[in-house]
């Protein structure tokens, strides 16, 4: 896989990809149509960031490239990619439970919290990339 050089793009498969970990300084795109949705992405080395019509969607620290980014009623997939283990944040549905797969293996079940968020942390050194998906 490699980086996402404009920051934020639609792939041929129609999901979205985003993020740079490899910048050294914060860049960031301001309003990306995609769906009639407007995205904000700020990314660099220490953190990437995604907005959705004004509301909180992810959140890496450091930061990461998404790749494949498909976001439902039901949940979201996507593919993360870094060079070291990395605390993400995903922003779901308040008090919710879901049932998180990393590269298909069901991890078990988590619930958001009242705001939503749903924290997980990823090892990522060994592997560079893993798939993520979140049901509910």
């Amino acid at each position: 896989m490699a980086i996402v050089e404009e920051l934020i793009r639609v792939e041929d498969s129609g999901n979205l990809s985003f993020g740079n970990y490899e910048l050294a300084a914060k860049q960031k795109v301001d309003e990306f149509v995609y769906e009639g949705d407007l995205y904000k992405v700020k990314t660099y080395k220490s953190m990437t960031k995604m907005e959705k019509n004004g509301m909180f969607l992810y959140e890496s620290v450091p930061g990461t490239t998404v790749h494949e980014l498909h976001a439902s009623g039901n949940g979201l997939s996507l593919i993360v990619e870094g060079n070291e283990d990395v605390q993400i944040t995903i922003g779901l549905e308040d008090d919710t439970e879901y049932t998180v797969f990393i590269d298909d293996v069901n991890v078990g079940k988590m619930k958001t919290n009242l705001g939503g968020k749903l924290n997980l942390s990823i090892e990522l050194e060994c592997k560079n990339s893993i798939k993520l998906k979140v049901i509910k």
